[in-house]
């Protein structure tokens, strides 16, 4: 077998080259090739410095992922980099793309770095659930400080090779097009001078001199790393690096990393990276299916929902026509996509010209021929199925053939939809979660004659405008709100039982949700979809609306609120529920968090358990996806589905029992034959 590495001499210069699509991952031929390159180099006394490059695309752009969780092969990553960093002759390494994790750590073992403009470095592997594991957490402190480390180790998001070079991470900014050339030329400039080893660098000091660091920047990234491992054991790598020697530092980190490997935290974050990538395959159609040009997106409707998905794609740079039916709702709506673009450059997170650029594609209308050339037109009125029919019935007249008609129902039949027009092939559901241009989510609804060139090209539109997709069948709710109406349902029946509504929010928030059921409710408004008439009130959400209790737009729901938004317990509310339960003689008892913890999530993934046996959903991965990236189920569990395995289907099948819930067969299945969903 051919090695991806190998080397060429440039005089006195041996330069060590990757060849190892697509993204030249370390894997153990990799990892062979250059502990053999810097032996060559070693052993030629012609040889008086060294160049590590990679041909592609990218520098390596971290570990061999397939290879985790398997026995491992020599040369490991640590011992190759001390290999390298041991040699007395210079070495340099040579970065264009993306140096991530094991890749970061590479360059971190050479001597020297550096690097094109364009390139990104950073150490991603707390997204997986680690820490870096070759003794990158070690040398990055000794190298640029701890202040500057803790973020690269404990947030994870890679730095440009600008702001690698201010905090000391890399030493020169070469050209774009002349990097071997000038990396070459660097390395002949330390030739006779000692080598600098950031594994014997002392910057760090600044962490043992102000040891409030530490405190300070988990402080401010409390948020980001509530629940998650992985960051907290970053933190404390980075301080060993400064209260250690470099030894024992890297003796700590294998022994945090191999914590993290071994917990189910990195095990179901690494699923997700995993089933994210899965979610892009629709099983049935061909990966070479022809897709459709989209160069141009009608959206109907202005409100909430229809600028921001607007704001997609003219985001992504791809013109937008929308249609209102008055005038004073088109232009409320045009200017809230202004403003909201006007806020993002206020926040640095992009320029006034990208707002005025995204703002001149956007053309806005009240005429249904205008959208005549649109190669997809979506629809995002209100959800009632007369009026989605009458707009897809008009969108058939008008639309040209060939584009994609396209409804962001979040619960109503496609297929019914469909047949409002002559071209049902070309019709689907791009169901974007609110806000649209915040939210990752894009579930894309399969119709029973949607066509695979209209599928193919959603699947590869909503990666260009930064969605992550999943694909479902056609069944109420979908995939999301099929299972949140499970957990909504035993919701509303737990406080009608004795549950205060507080401690049943509070059981969601333990669990690592950002809010639970009632607190959505307010945020949403409970007052959405009220028939505005307060003698007839026949549920909870009912005598809260007709109470004036509409959500936290007006200071009060379910819970009173401040004016900074904070939440406490209303009197008024635990009363309104106790009448209810009262008059439906609901007997009253106290209800402990366990009881609350299984009701909420078992009957969801029970739910999830019957969308994979009708096959509306492709995989229980996706299911996961689809929860993870629209309703806030923790990351760090894998998603509904994977936790339902790491809990064994068993105990859910018998939770659910006990609390007198029926299990799917489909559930009951897996379980009595020990597996887990796949």
């Amino acid at each position: 077998m051919t090695s991806p590495i190998r080397t060429e001499r440039h005089g006195d210069v041996l330069v060590i080259i990757s060849d190892n699509p697509p993204v030249n991952a370390l894997g153990q031929a990799v990892r062979a090739g250059l502990a053999t390159g810097v032996e060559q180099a070693l052993g030629d006394d012609s040889i008086r410095a060294v160049v590590i490059r990679c041909d592609g695309r990218t520098f390596f752009a971290g570990a061999d992922i397939t290879e985790f969780g398997k026995a491992p092969q020599s040369p490991s990553l640590p011992e190759a980099l001390d290999k390298l960093e041991a040699s007395d002759k210079p070495v340099v390494a040579a970065i264009h793309g993306t140096a991530l994790g094991g890749g970061c750590e590479v360059a971190l073992a050479c001597h020297y770095r550096v690097a094109v403009p364009s390139a990104k470095i950073g150490l991603p592997e707390v997204k997986l659930g680690l820490i870096p594991g070759a003794a990158g957490t070690q040398r990055l402190p000794r190298l640029v400080g701890a202040e500057a480390a803790l973020p690269l180790v404990a947030v994870g998001d890679p730095i440009s090779a600008k702001k690698a070079q201010a905090i000391g991470l890399i030493d020169e900014i070469v050209g774009e097009d002349s990097l071997e050339a000038d990396a070459i030329a660097f390395a002949r400039s330390k030739i006779g001078q000692a080598v600098s080893r950031s594994s014997e660098g002392t910057a760090n000091e600044d962490g043992i001199r102000n040891p409030d660091i530490f405190d300070q920047f988990r402080a401010q990234n409390g948020r980001k790393m509530r629940g998650f491992d992985a960051p907290n054991a970053a933190v404390a790598a980075v301080k060993a690096a400064g209260e250690l020697s470099y030894a024992d530092g890297v003796k700590k980190e294998r022994e945090l990393f191999m914590q993290l490997m071994n917990g189910t935290q990195s095990k179901a974050m690494r699923h997700y990276f995993f089933a994210e990538r899965a979610a892009n395959k629709i099983n049935d159609v061909p990966a070479d299916t022809p897709l459709i040009p989209i160069n141009k997106v009608g959206v109907i409707g202005a409100g909430t929902m229809g600028g921001g998905i607007a704001m997609n794609f003219l985001s992504a740079g791809i013109p937008v026509t929308i249609l209102e039916m008055q005038q004073e709702a088109l232009d409320r709506g045009t200017s809230v996509i202004r403003k909201n673009y006007e806020n993002t450059a206020k926040r640095g997170r992009m320029t006034m010209e990208q707002v005025e650029g995204a703002m001149g594609l956007l053309t806005s209308t009240l005429d249904y021929a205008d959208l005549a050339d649109c190669d997809l037109v979506i629809e995002a009125v209100y959800e009632n199925m007369d009026v989605k029919k009458q707009v897809f019935a008009k969108l058939d007249e008008v639309v040209k053939q060939g584009a994609i008609l396209a409804s962001n129902t979040s619960y109503l039949n496609v297929d019914e939809i469909a047949t409002a027009t002559q071209r049902p092939g070309y019709v689907l559901g791009l169901h974007f979660f609110s806000p649209a241009n915040v939210m990752k989510l894009l579930e894309i609804v399969r119709g029973a004659n949607t066509r695979d060139d209209v599928l193919a090209t959603s699947m590869k539109l909503a990666k260009k405008i930064g969605k992550v997709a999943a694909v479902s069948g056609v069944c109420p709710g979908f995939i999301g709100n099929r299972m949140l109406s499970q957990r909504q349902a035993q919701a509303n029946k737990l406080i009608m039982e004795g549950a205060n509504y507080w401690d049943v929010d509070d059981v969601l928030l333990e669990f690592g949700f950002p809010m639970g059921p009632f607190q959505m409710g307010d945020l949403a408004g409970i007052d959405i979809g009220w028939h505005r008439d307060p003698s007839k009130v026949t549920t909870v959400r009912e005598a809260l609306c007709a109470a004036g209790r509409f959500g936290q737009k007006n200071g009060k729901g379910f819970y009173d609120y401040d004016e900074a938004r904070n939440r406490t317990p209303s009197d008024e509310v635990k009363q309104i529920i106790a009448d209810f339960a009262a008059r439906e003689g609901n007997a009253q008892r106290d209800i402990s968090k366990d009881e609350i913890r299984e009701r909420l999530l078992y009957p969801m993934v029970n739910e999830g358990a019957k969308i994979l046996e009708e096959k509306m959903a492709q995989r229980a991965s996706d299911i996961d996806v689809v929860w993870i990236n629209g309703y806030g189920w923790p990351l760090y569990t894998g998603g509904p589905m994977f936790w339902a395995t790491t809990v064994g289907l068993d105990a859910v099948v018998a939770g659910l029992e006990k609390h007198g819930l029926p299990a799917s067969h489909y559930l009951r299945q897996k379980a009595d034959a020990g597996n887990g969903f796949d």
